[in-house]
């Protein structure tokens, strides 16, 4: 979970929202909806337990036409877009490391490094995400100590509210920063697309969504609290590499270079998750639909490495053709939707199906699904009104793949577990 979006995403926020409160509630909203979405997700996937994520829960709980949709967003472009969303922040970051180098190089280089790490085998790329994620998790706690208790440059802002917060809580902009604090929390329904590899699914991935989303959203308020704390907000605002300007207010400028490059190594993490979990969503799609077989195929250890390839030609094709601002709003509105049909699914799954063996249950049912789905549906609304073009093109995805699935001469039909 912890990866690009949390070193990228406040420059979006804080000129729409200048409130030290209103950009923490934010992300605590964004924390709330993340930890009820992976309790609800937890549910059916100790149910439904086979990687592949939504598409194996939406093909189950409504139609395999639904679950091919979301397959066919996360194989094109669910997985690709953060990917390539994360190399444009890795070669942001490193331009302050070593400006003058090209962006578009290292972008494109990073994601074949990771692709190529992948390709080697199941338990070489878990151990390599396991050190990144953890040198990740040290470079923020360092962060937030130093920027907390031992920064020489205080900014003058409350994180007390204020008049006027609640009618920034209730705004359109609040809603479409939504957008940027959910894709830094992208990542809470992780452990359900690579169920099959998962030691006793019914226990570890209820466990690993739960106390993870409460891990990370603990550390994204004391990280923003941090930012805020030692930035001004006119420096932060619209700035892609938060955390480089932050680090030169903490450290100043040759520290601020060191810390941009040790970003950049955090970053890494971000995609070398992503370049592990979307081909198991591809992988799963190819097992049950003839047309896509050939992305079902794995090599001796056990590796899709045909549909690790093609999401790495995805990815460089989007690095080559898209702008950071405009995929992100894109690829959030489809997944955003998806996962809101998905949490949707535990509820219709209660009715249809009571019988169906359940190792877990969500906690806090009915209220956990219900406040998802809320949260979910009030963001969906306003980035449809603010942003009509991304949600749009979303949309087109959507009707592609379904044209694709109606066509297709041998339907998808998903392998039951």
């Amino acid at each position: 979970m912890v990866g690009t979006g949390i070193f990228t995403s406040l420059g979006f926020q804080v000129g729409d929202l200048p409130s030290g409160f209103t950009i923490l509630f934010l992300w605590l909203v964004g924390g709330v909806c993340a930890f009820c979405g992976a309790v609800s997700y937890a549910e059916l996937a100790a149910a439904l337990p086979r990687s592949g994520g939504e598409y194996n829960f939406l093909s189950r709980i409504y139609h395999p036409a639904v679950g091919f949709l979301s397959g066919w967003l996360s194989a094109t472009v669910g997985f690709a877009a953060p990917i390539a969303l994360a190399a444009m922040a890795f070669a942001k970051y490193f331009a302050g490391l070593a400006p003058g180098t090209s962006p578009l190089v290292l972008s494109i280089g990073i994601a074949v490094l990771a692709t190529l790490v992948h390709l080697h085998s199941v338990v070489f790329g878990g151990r390599f995400q396991n050190v990144a994620t953890s040198f990740k998790l040290a470079l923020i706690l360092v962060f937030i100590v130093v920027g907390a208790f031992a920064s020489a440059h205080v900014e003058p802002l409350s994180f007390l509210p204020k008049a006027g917060d609640g009618g920034l809580i209730t705004s359109a902009p609040f809603a479409v920063s939504l957008v940027y604090v959910m894709y830094s929390y992208s990542g809470w329904n992780a452990s359900t697309y690579i169920v099959g590899e998962v030691r006793d699914p019914s226990r570890n991935v209820p466990l690993s969504v739960a106390i993870g989303t409460g891990l990370v959203t603990f550390l994204y308020l004391a990280l923003n609290a941090v930012f805020l704390h030692v930035a001004p907000l006119d420096a932060l605002k619209g700035q892609l590499d938060v955390g480089h300007v932050a680090a030169r207010y903490i450290f100043g400028a040759a520290g601020g270079r060191i810390m941009a490059g040790l970003i950049c190594i955090g970053l890494v993490s971000s995609i070398s998750a992503m370049t592990w979990i979307g081909p198991r969503v591809t992988m799963a799609m190819g097992e049950d639909c003839h047309a896509l077989r050939f992305l079902a195929w794995k090599n001796a250890q056990g590796v899709p490495s045909r549909a690790i390839v093609v999401q790495c030609l995805l990815v460089i094709t989007l690095l080559l053709t898209s702008s950071f601002d405009m995929v992100l709003t894109y690829v959030q509105f489809s997944l955003t939707l998806c996962s809101f049909l998905t949490v949707l699914g535990v509820i219709v799954l209660r009715q249809t199906q009571p019988a169906l063996p359940r190792p877990y249950k969500t906690w806090g049912y009915p209220v956990t699904p219900i406040l998802f789905l809320a949260i979910s549906g009030w963001m969906l609304a306003h980035i449809m009104r603010s942003n009509p073009r991304e949600s749009l093109a979303g949309l087109a995805t959507l009707f592609i793949g379904i044209v694709i699935y109606f066509l297709s001469p041998a339907r998808p039909q998903p392998v039951a577990a």
